[in-house]
């Protein structure tokens, strides 16, 4: 309400500066409705229109918008060239912005039916693109199955060994491997451990021993005496940067390792590679 008090206060502004060869014959208004009450009073004339047989409510007053439109569009146009033959530049903008409106109105049918083509086409793009992240979902679950899988496999072969000619099988392979950073460092899977001389390397001992979840390996370490907090070692995180082709990478955020080599390591002393 505070809105349209504003545009007639607008409008009345910009009529005082209309030109007299410009301005439009006042339609009959009673300006003192308020916005509601004009509503109401457009509601109750449609109303008896609609009665009367002139327009049509089953398409929205279309007839009539299309009417409004034409008389708009000719009653600007005249104005638009009285703008020109006058050269009022101010007004010549403010016709073409009338002529544009009017146009709208009477193409607002064929706006209403581009859109909802065009929304048509919207939706049957989300309903391909919903159908592809299912298959894609479907498809990441069966490789997460299979990848699961095979880490079963690998970890049942590691897990039981046998000798030819022997009659039971011996637990190997599963038990927990130490080594001290030297060790690792001649195998070339410790490449360094900060603020620890390579002297010092035989005063550092990792312990790497497979946890409960399969392809997931537990690694304890001491340097110096100081017990630190086991780290979770998940072997497909190791592939992952293998595959990135990442060469190193932190361990307690002080031992940089050989992402190969301990690869390598994993796979001899626990898959039975």
């Amino acid at each position: 309400e505070a809105e349209y008090q504003r545009a007639m206060q607008r409008r009345a502004i910009r009529d005082a500066k209309t030109p007299e060869k410009m301005k439009q014959v006042k339609p009959v208004v009673d300006d003192s409705l308020t916005l509601q009450g004009k509503k109401d009073k457009i509601k109750s004339n449609l109303q008896r229109l609609a009665e009367l047989g002139k327009v049509h409510p089953e398409n929205r007053y279309q007839d009539l918008i299309n009417d409004i439109a034409k008389v708009y569009t000719n009653k600007h146009k005249q104005l638009f060239c009285e703008g020109l033959r006058l050269k009022e530049q101010p007004h010549q903008c403010f016709n073409v912005m009338h002529l544009c409106a009017a146009q709208d109105i009477r193409n607002q049918r064929r706006y209403r039916q581009r859109r909802k083509a065009e929304l048509v086409k919207l939706q049957q793009t989300n309903s391909a693109l919903n159908s592809k992240t299912n298959f894609y979902n479907m498809q990441i679950d069966s490789y997460n199955q299979y990848i699961k899988t095979c880490m079963d496999n690998l970890a049942s072969k590691g897990k039981l060994s046998k000798k030819p000619g022997d009659s039971k099988a011996k637990k190997s392979k599963q038990v927990s491997q130490k080594y001290t950073a030297a060790r690792l460092h001649e195998k070339g899977v410790l490449i360094s451990i900060d603020d620890l001389q390579p002297n010092q390397y035989k005063n550092a001992i990792f312990e790497i021993s497979p946890s409960e979840t399969v392809g997931v390996f537990d690694v304890k370490a001491k340097f110096m005496g100081v017990h630190l907090e086991t780290l979770p070692l998940e072997y497909q995180d190791l592939l992952q940067l293998q595959y990135e082709g990442v060469a190193v990478m932190k361990l307690f955020d002080k031992a940089t390792v050989n992402v190969n080599l301990l690869i390598f390591l994993l796979n001899k002393k626990f898959y039975g590679k």
